[in-house]
């Protein structure tokens, strides 16, 4: 089997560098890398890739090895169908770790035809560190590495407006391009580099929220040797992913024309507000998570995917989803139904083995951000609380009690404060109590959820329910 080089893989092109990627991660090569593949193919976008490392330690040399190229296996259920497909992605021209390689790093920014920068260095990644210098090489933050960058650019070729950068941030953090934008300024101010800098910055560079979904596992070593036998190659650098992809980028249609992803029948939407496809995502994906995995698990059931196919469970999902949780949101109901179908084909994907046990992880802070929200607006439109999310709600504290589910221990894994008053109130047999307890914690909730009309009544008769019936009977009597 030969080594994956541009030798070796003759149908392998090079494409001019126009485009900057901080992360040579999973993520991003079968996200953004994989994108750019299929725009290059689709609508000859003719785009190279070159990976920065943000950090000392990467993968940038294992990605020269095999010359930036490496396969992308998607599977999952497209519109019933089943798909497992292998592609070789040959976007990335080269991975560059400047650390190492300070000069060529700069060196970026002097390449007249370079108009993108595309970034994933993790939630933490998007931080200002005040300790960074502009003659660091390289500063350690990835917002002062980008600000040298910028900074170097803007110089050698004198402020040019059309030289500016199109700056997309893929970091899973609300308002992400907002959030690098601001630590971009302090570093300007930090480090005096000038009002002419700062304004070039300002009208010549655009730097836009973003949000990105799409599932990937990462190296598929359980089926890897059955890849490798398809493709015919030495790939070190497989990466699996599920089918279903979405960029949502909030920027104006001129920032479209020069990414045209959508001619190329890429789910990439530019819109003005990022806001409600977050919400979207939270609220119809995340959401659901949070309250089936409880449910699911307490009725026997293990993974997601048994929860959406189980002939009970399988239905109170589809009650949290689409009776509840999407009468709350308001984007268009068509739209809104149809990302709910994707999700519940996401769920049932035979390819990822998704045990709810881990999705257990924290859930009181989940059902905060995710299901809280949406529980208040359904009362509010229909004055009445949804049974479905209360009933997820008691699932999650009855899991919280621990004990035994069969043969395996339950063991809730959550911040030390409300596990200790999660074993205080169970201690009390009384699910009033419990119920009273858990929703009057202000530290969990930041309010008294007591005063939520109706909802300490509802939380303890579905407590007592599960304790007297079990959790599959109580499902069954709210569907």
């Amino acid at each position: 089997m030969e080594k994956l080089n541009r030798q070796t893989a003759k149908s392998a092109k090079l494409y001019p560098e126009r485009i900057i990627q901080f992360g040579e991660g999973n993520f991003l090569r079968a996200f953004v890398d994989w994108i750019v593949y299929n725009m290059n193919q689709k609508i000859d976008f003719n785009t190279g890739v070159v990976v920065v490392q943000p950090l000392a330690v990467g993968m940038v040399d294992m990605l020269n090895e095999q010359d930036g190229l490496y396969h992308v296996n998607l599977q999952g259920i497209d519109k019933g169908k089943t798909v497992d497909s292998i592609e070789m992605i040959d976007v990335i021209t080269r991975g560059l770790n400047p650390y190492s390689e300070f000069d060529e790093y700069m060196k970026l920014a002097e390449n007249p035809d370079m108009r993108f920068v595309i970034s994933n260095t993790t939630e933490a990644g998007i931080a200002f560190d005040p300790s960074c210098k502009p003659d660091d090489k390289p500063a350690s933050s990835y917002p002062g590495k980008l600000t040298q960058l910028l900074y170097h650019r803007f110089k050698v070729f004198g402020g040019a407006e059309d030289k500016g950068w199109i700056i997309f941030p893929c970091e899973l953090i609300f308002h992400n391009g907002t959030e690098l934008k601001k630590c971009i300024h302090q570093y300007i101010e930090l480090w005096n580099l000038g009002e002419d800098f700062k304004k070039w910055f300002d009208t010549a560079c655009g730097v836009y929220c973003t949000l990105v979904d799409r599932i990937v596992p990462g190296y598929p070593k359980d089926t890897i040797d059955e890849i490798l036998n398809k493709i015919q190659f030495e790939d070190k650098l497989v990466v699996k992913a599920e089918i279903f992809h979405l960029w949502v980028i909030e920027a104006p249609e001129s920032v479209e024309k020069e990414f045209p992803a959508s001619k190329a029948g890429l789910n990439v939407l530019f819109v003005p507000s990022e806001k409600p496809y977050h919400d979207r995502k939270v609220t119809l994906l995340n959401g659901p998570h949070t309250v089936l995995s409880p449910v699911g698990y307490l009725s026997g059931l293990d993974t997601v995917r048994e929860c959406v196919e189980d002939a009970v469970i399988g239905k109170y999902v589809h009650k949290v989803m689409f009776d509840e949780l999407l009468t709350t949101l308001d984007l268009p109901k068509a739209e809104l139904e149809q990302f709910a179908n994707d999700v519940l084909d996401r769920f049932r994907n035979p390819f990822v083995k998704h045990f709810v046990t881990s999705i257990m992880l924290n859930s009181f802070p989940k059902f905060k951000t995710r299901d809280l929200p949406g529980l208040k607006i359904y009362l509010e439109r229909n004055g009445e609380l949804p049974s479905g999310l209360v009933l997820g709600l008691a699932g999650i504290i009855t899991y919280y009690k621990g004990g035994k589910r069969g043969n395996d221990t339950i063991t809730p894994n959550d911040d030390k404060a409300i596990l200790d008053l999660l074993t205080e109130l169970w201690k009390s047999d009384d699910v009033a109590k419990v119920a009273q307890g858990v929703l009057g914690a202000e530290f969990i909730w930041g309010e008294d959820l007591n005063k939520i009309a109706g909802l300490t009544e509802k939380l303890t008769a579905y407590l007592q329910s599960v304790q007297d019936k079990g959790m599959l009977e109580t499902v069954k009597s709210i569907l």
